[in-house]
């Protein structure tokens, strides 16, 4: 059984950091990083796609919403035409750092509110996944099993990668508990191991309702800015290690 770590990467900004970015590379093997609208920069970019090249990680574009204050997580009034000249923009930025280093963009993960209004309309999901076919047919696209996301990718002719969110709770739809709510990001080590074991042994994870939901994914996912995020990815590493997982990127596993 193969498997992909994969985290949203350089989402500080100048002098501020959100995580140990360096230390994340040594755990994953796919890195998400975040390209100038909701976090990141051109000189923490470059420092990922080096720090990347050199532990044979592989990376994709993080693209949000233009929203440094809100890290990218509050919905914005943006019209289809927009969100996808914003994806364009922030994918070629991207590229072009990647490039100038001698590595190269192999995936795509939206962020936060920008993803969720691609989950939310599907003519809007499809806009936005035919701009990755035109730049690059190659590209993969990160999404959560089941969505608008997903089957947007399948129909632009994209490989896609499906997640599995080890540091986030679900509802029994599928949808994440929402930011705020109580449990709803999960910091514990020992519940951060439970439930991977559980989506490496069983292909599920249980709800905050107690009910078991099928969890249809090739990747796992944890994401930078939660406390501890370092520690709770090589919780991940290790739990995947244990159970004898092979470790691979998104070039490898997606379909």
């Amino acid at each position: 059984m193969k498997l992909d770590i994969n985290s949203d990467m350089g989402e500080g900004f100048g002098r501020w950091t959100v995580s140990d970015d360096a230390e994340m590379m040594k755990v994953v093997s796919s890195a998400n990083i975040a390209c100038g609208y909701h976090a990141g920069d051109h000189e923490i970019m470059r420092r990922c796609a080096l720090d990347a090249k050199a532990a044979g990680v592989a990376i994709g574009a993080h693209p949000g919403f233009r929203d440094l204050l809100g890290f990218g997580r509050r919905a914005m009034p943006v019209d289809p035409a927009e969100m996808c000249s914003m994806l364009a923009y922030q994918l070629g930025a991207m590229q072009g750092i990647a490039t100038s280093v001698g590595h190269k963009v192999t995936h795509v993960s939206y962020h936060a509110a920008y993803g969720n209004a691609a989950v939310a309309d599907e003519d809007l999901a499809n806009a936005m996944a035919a701009v990755i076919a035109q730049v690059d047919r190659d590209l993969i696209l990160y999404s959560q099993p089941d969505t608008a996301v997903e089957r947007s990718a399948r129909k632009a002719g994209l490989r896609v990668m499906t997640l599995f969110l080890a540091d986030r709770a679900y509802r029994a739809d599928g949808s994440l508990v929402p930011r705020g709510l109580p449990g709803a990001v999960v910091t514990d080590h020992a519940e951060v191991a439970k439930r991977v074991e559980r989506f490496a042994r069983d292909g599920s994870v249980i709800c905050e309702d107690g009910s078991s939901l099928a969890m249809r994914a090739k990747g796992v996912l944890v994401h930078s800015d939660t406390p501890g995020s370092v520690g709770l990815a090589q919780t991940v590493r290790q739990t995947l290690d244990r159970l004898g997982v092979e470790i691979a990127p998104s070039t490898e596993l997606a379909d």
